[in-house]
């Protein structure tokens, strides 16, 4: 046993030696390629130094971020925003983080306790821990050590993302239960069934993306990401688009969405609806369990975008035509392109906040399972066969019928959907109670509808107070008509 575990260390140690050895070989100027065995042979320290760096990193992103959306929905509405703690209110969120810790502590009671506590923590773990497998850069030299700008790799890197995204919701549902309160057990119910759904059309987004690249490593797919092919104008090498968010679009548009959804946030934001459920599954919550929950979505926030970034955007490396200069994607350079895409990212989460309504919950569970998730397989197909046929020599032909025949069958799914949609409507018409005088009112809602454009609104029918009178009320009334809807 022994003689096995030292020959295996050995054989790990020249495997690192010979890896080291041909990045030492690499040309002047070029990053040799991030791997898994770039993360071999760490000292304990720079561990436990990117640990604390992504720690904070995902702390102060989630102080900027609620800052940053407090500022920009302020801009929208046409109002300042936070502008008194701080200069330009940047310490606003720092101050309500300080507060919400020092208010007081409120248990109900017939609460579980234990699953009471342990939900706001659950809620919030796995979202740290989904980031430690994001390339933020390439190799860098950190205090004379040469390691990659990520904290570690797998061979199935994004697998543990899922995953940590399924323990996540734990919290939320356990929140629910825990509580006495209907409305926050309401509000779990709906997360766990919207959270799962979501998941499930985000997974097959990703699946695009593991066929191209041939791995599920984070760090193999950003380098799959690094050039497309090369062609020549006027004597200028350049390459085609190498993007994921280009070459797989439609898997792309499909994260975006369910990406927005798994964070809970508008117009997906349902389990924590303020106007139906009051505050949803963390009602009974406050002081610092709340705060945790508050946090939990604002990183789960940095976390999807940073892996939108890498499966997607290129990662860390530059967009084009910055990547014409030799030196942009070496050193700590490409840190700032990461930063740049995941800012991009979240700044469109705040643009749907402050654009779209709320939509139905109905509707929301009907888009997952009706909409996204036969798209992403039908996609899914299609990449496939795609790929298979590619290496096999297909021509180019093929590709256009295929398009054709995908193209034909969407036209034939919506037709059916507006056919069905226009059966039902004439169904439930149909299934109304007659009105009082038949024909025309038979068809009439059954609710009553208040008037919305009622005279006084534009002032008709109403008199000024004669000039001079100190109380309005005290004023006579003889030339004022009372109008009503009626």
């Amino acid at each position: 046993m022994i003689s096995m575990a030292g020959a295996a260390h050995g054989s790990v140690a020249r495997i690192v030696a010979a890896h080291a050895g041909a990045a030492h070989g690499t040309p002047t100027g070029a990053e040799p390629p991030v791997t898994l065995l770039s993360f071999y042979g760490q000292p304990w320290w720079m561990i436990l130094l990117k640990v604390v760096a992504i720690f904070l990193f995902l702390m102060v992103m989630a102080l900027f971020a609620i800052w940053a959306e407090r500022r920009l929905i302020g801009r929208m509405q046409q109002r300042p925003g936070p502008n008194r703690a701080g200069p330009f209110g940047l310490l606003q969120s720092l101050m309500d983080g300080i507060k919400l810790p020092l208010k007081e502590d409120i248990v109900p009671r017939n609460v579980d306790k234990l699953l009471f506590l342990l939900a706001p923590a659950i809620a919030l773990v796995p979202a740290f821990i989904s980031l430690a497998i994001i390339p933020f850069g390439p190799e860098v030299s950190i205090f004379g050590v040469q390691t990659p700008l990520q904290l570690t790799d797998l061979p199935v890197a994004v697998l543990l993302v899922l995953a940590m995204s399924s323990i996540g919701v734990y919290g939320i549902v356990l929140a629910g239960w825990a509580s006495p309160s209907p409305y926050s057990l309401l509000g779990g119910l709906r997360s766990s069934a919207q959270v799962v759904s979501y998941e499930i059309a985000m997974g097959l987004s990703f699946v695009a993306v593991f066929l191209y690249s041939g791995s599920l490593s984070t760090s193999a797919i950003v380098n799959a990401q690094a050039h497309g092919n090369a062609f020549h104008v006027a004597g200028v090498t350049l390459h085609y688009p190498s993007w994921y968010a280009v070459l797989l679009f439609p898997s792309f548009v499909i994260y975006l969405i369910t990406m927005v959804g798994e964070t809970n946030r508008l117009p997906f934001d349902l389990p924590e609806g303020e106007g139906e459920l009051v505050g949803g599954f963390h009602t009974e919550y406050s002081s610092l369990k709340f705060a945790l929950f508050y946090l939990a979505e604002y990183i789960n926030m940095t976390t999807v975008a940073a892996l939108a970034t890498t499966l997607f955007l290129g990662g860390w490396r530059a967009p084009w035509p910055i990547s014409v200069w030799p030196g942009a994607n070496t050193g700590w350079v490409p840190l700032l392109w990461f930063l740049a895409k995941v800012l991009i990212l979240l700044f469109c989460f705040v643009w749907l906040r402050g654009t779209l309504p709320r939509i139905r919950y109905d509707q929301l569970m009907s888009f997952g399972w009706k909409v996204l998730i036969p798209a992403s397989l039908a996609w899914i197909l299609m990449i496939a066969t795609i790929r298979v046929w590619r290496q096999h020599g297909g021509s180019t032909a093929v590709y256009i019928v295929g398009g054709a025949i995908l193209g034909a069958l969407l036209l034939l799914a919506w037709a059916g959907d507006v056919a069905s949609e226009r059966r039902r409507t004439a169904a439930a018409q149909a299934a109304e109670p007659a009105g009082p005088t038949g024909g025309a009112d038979a068809a009439a809602p059954s609710f009553p509808v208040p008037p919305l454009d009622l005279p006084h609104y534009h002032g008709i029918g109403v008199a000024a107070s004669p000039a001079g009178a100190a109380d309005p009320d005290a004023a006579p009334r003889a030339g004022v008509k009372e109008v009503t809807g009626a």
